[in-house]
């Protein structure tokens, strides 16, 4: 049996030692360096909702700058673009049924616009035919384009009218109020006209004054232009 008298002291180095516990202490901000920190969070935050708006914008405004600016002479278009573009009124307006309508409601299409008296007339007549055709025209993209008849007075429309405007929306408008939006060119009145209105709302373009059935190509091809140059951002539908 061994004598544990006579094992070897332990050395000092092995003998484990209780030491206090170090501690970092660190410095607290001041009011002041919490206040600067957070207007920075601030402003970075407001330039990254900027950053996000201008990437959605980017689209539309790419498009218009492809149609207004880059665009040779050869393939200039054959409606007037107006310039500032006006925004569609909150005009009292009604339906056929005598009915509060909302002009406002239209935005969100593509609107191929004509402005009659109820008696529609024969160059009324003509201009229904006509956005009915240039509709039909652009084949799988029609649905982008509503026509849009704005009747101007208090005259009833002939049953006989009725069923050819099935596909169109018709609304009455007071007259001072159709006339504070659009505008016909010099010399002419506002039902010689059709006008077209983009998606956002905005009076854009004026085709000529008694459009036919020989000048609507002209009319269809600016309506082409202008649906391929809305397709990355403008979609069937409101």
């Amino acid at each position: 049996m061994s004598d544990l008298s006579t094992a070897p002291a332990a050395s000092p180095d092995a003998v484990h030692r209780d030491e206090p516990l170090g501690l970092t202490v660190h410095t607290l901000p001041t009011p002041g360096e919490s206040g600067e920190a957070g207007a920075r969070r601030t402003r970075a935050g407001r330039w990254q909702m900027l950053l996000l708006a201008a990437v959605c914008a980017a689209p539309v405004i790419a498009s218009y700058f492809l149609y207004y600016v880059v665009r040779p002479d050869s393939r200039r278009s054959f409606g007037e673009l107006i310039e500032p573009q006006r925004e569609i009124p909150a005009a009292a307006a009604t339906n056929l049924n005598g009915q509060p309508f909302d002009l406002t409601s239209l935005k969100g299409q593509w609107l191929l616009v004509s402005v009659a008296g109820g008696d529609c007339d024969a160059a009324c007549q003509n201009n229904l035919y006509l956005q009915r055709q240039l509709r039909e025209g652009l084949g799988r993209e029609k649905d982008r384009l509503d026509w849009v008849w704005l009747v101007s007075d208090d005259t009833r429309i002939a049953d006989a009218l009725r069923p050819a405007l099935s596909q169109a929306t018709v609304a009455r408008v007071p007259a001072p109020a159709l006339e504070r939006w659009l505008a016909p060119a010099a010399g002419h009145r506002l039902s010689e006209h059709l006008y077209v209105v983009d998606p956002m709302g905005h009076w854009m373009m004026r085709f000529p004054a008694n459009l036919d059935k020989s000048t609507a190509a002209k009319a269809k091809r600016d309506l082409e232009r202008l649906l391929r140059a809305s397709a990355s951002w403008d979609q069937p539908g409101r």
